[in-house]
């Protein structure tokens, strides 16, 4: 797979246990295509290491605490625990819909809260974070330059990673701040926020030290993947990777950081704030076959920043009718070379565009011209069901 951090592909090499871990949602709002097509991608994952004979460990976390959500529940009036429970049930919902297997530990921030505090406390021990000199707020950040090695997960260049930071939740302006890039450990109570009590006073955890100490309480450091979308490279995954590094001492949290490309609708980035998102919810609600939406999404590669249009949908659409035909069929051509070839384009960097035109080409064979193995339709069924987690057997 390809790795951000060394900027190139190159094997990924799990012991008999695999481990990942994968961000996962801020529950203010429902499951657009965008978090689905990033969950879809470490679910193939999921399921290529466990074809491969691995136990899998994988740990996703739901931001539920956080701004987003806060602001969502004053904006409706209602109680933000259960704006996030509620959110966060939807959310579940479409993965299982979407066929997406599910982590061996699901982890809320608020369940983590004494996990962050004991992290927050190690890092300040060491010198890698401060609190601010402000007598109302308090605030505890960790040092940018704690880590000689920061800024090799992005590789970003130090204007980059200014801008960025300011766009993705950051703070450079904090007054008290030693340097503008410093992430926020630990946030001391406001007002009408929740709050918990820390050496450091009332207050709640930052985004980043969430994710570091979720994943170090579960499978530790030196795990095989970290994923998200391309947009959680900086400075989220950059500063959980350093939070957790000033700890342990060792030189990489991750031995591979894959992140998702964005998805796009009528050649826009689908974001809340232009109001075009699509929800899997939505669809869902319109009949839309789960296992349909599942194929458009993974009809492009991954890494690709990529559309989705009516005309996606109805491909894939399409495109199940076609596997379905085939696999109902008593009998086809032999289809071990396809499933190999499927096989082989997956571990190639998850080349779902290829994988998927290899079983086109069988599928129409089979439809068009039939064939004398009996067993060559439920090995396609099962293989597709297994590694694409599409059904294509009903």
């Amino acid at each position: 797979m390809y790795d951000t951090a060394d900027r190139q592909v190159r094997p990924v090499t799990p012991g008999a246990t695999a481990t990942m871990y994968v961000c996962g949602i801020t529950p203010y709002d429902a499951t657009h295509l965008g978090h689905a097509a990033t969950y879809l991608t470490f679910d193939l994952v999921n399921r290529i290491w466990r074809d491969a004979g691995h136990d899998v460990h994988y740990v996703q976390n739901v931001t539920d605490v956080d701004d987003p959500l806060f602001e969502r529940a004053d904006r409706d009036g209602e109680d933000w625990i259960v704006l996030g429970m509620r959110e966060t049930a939807l959310f579940r919902e479409d993965m299982e819909a979407l066929r997406v297997l599910p982590p061996r530990d699901y982890i809320g921030a608020v369940e983590s809260i004494g996990e962050v505090i004991e992290l927050v406390e190690k890092l300040v021990a060491s010198g890698a974070a401060y609190t601010v000199d402000d007598p109302e707020y308090p605030d505890v950040y960790f040092r940018a330059d704690a880590n000689e090695q920061f800024g090799y997960e992005s590789g970003y260049d130090r204007e980059t990673m200014a801008t960025f930071f300011a766009e993705r939740g950051g703070d450079p302006d904090r007054p008290g701040k030693r340097d503008p890039l410093d992430a926020l450990v630990w946030r001391a109570a406001r007002p009408g926020e929740p709050k918990w009590p820390s050496p450091f006073g009332e207050g709640r955890p930052g985004w980043h030290i969430e994710c570091a100490a979720i994943a170090l309480n579960r499978i530790g450091s030196g795990f095989d993947i970290q994923g998200g979308g391309s947009d959680l490279i900086f400075p989220h995954h950059e500063f959980s990777s350093a939070h957790a590094e000033s700890v342990t001492g060792e030189r990489r949290f991750a031995r591979h950081y894959v992140h998702t490309g964005m998805i796009g609708l009528d050649g826009e980035k689908m974001s809340k704030s232009r109001g075009n998102l699509v929800f899997v919810s939505k669809l869902r609600g319109e009949q839309v076959d789960p296992a349909a939406i599942r194929l458009g999404l993974l009809s492009g590669h991954y890494r690709q920043d990529r559309a989705w249009s009516d005309q996606v949908l109805a491909d894939a659409q399409e495109r199940l009718t076609l596997w379905r035909q085939a696999a109902a069929l008593e009998s086809a051509q032999s289809a071990e070379d396809t499933v190999a070839r499927l096989r082989q384009h997956l571990a190639d960097d998850l080349d779902t565009p290829k994988a998927l035109d290899a079983l086109d080409g069988w599928a129409r064979r089979a439809v068009d011209h039939g064939g004398s193995d009996t067993g060559a339709p439920s090995l396609v069924a099962d293989a597709v069901d297994a590694l694409l987690g599409v059904d294509i057997a009903s």
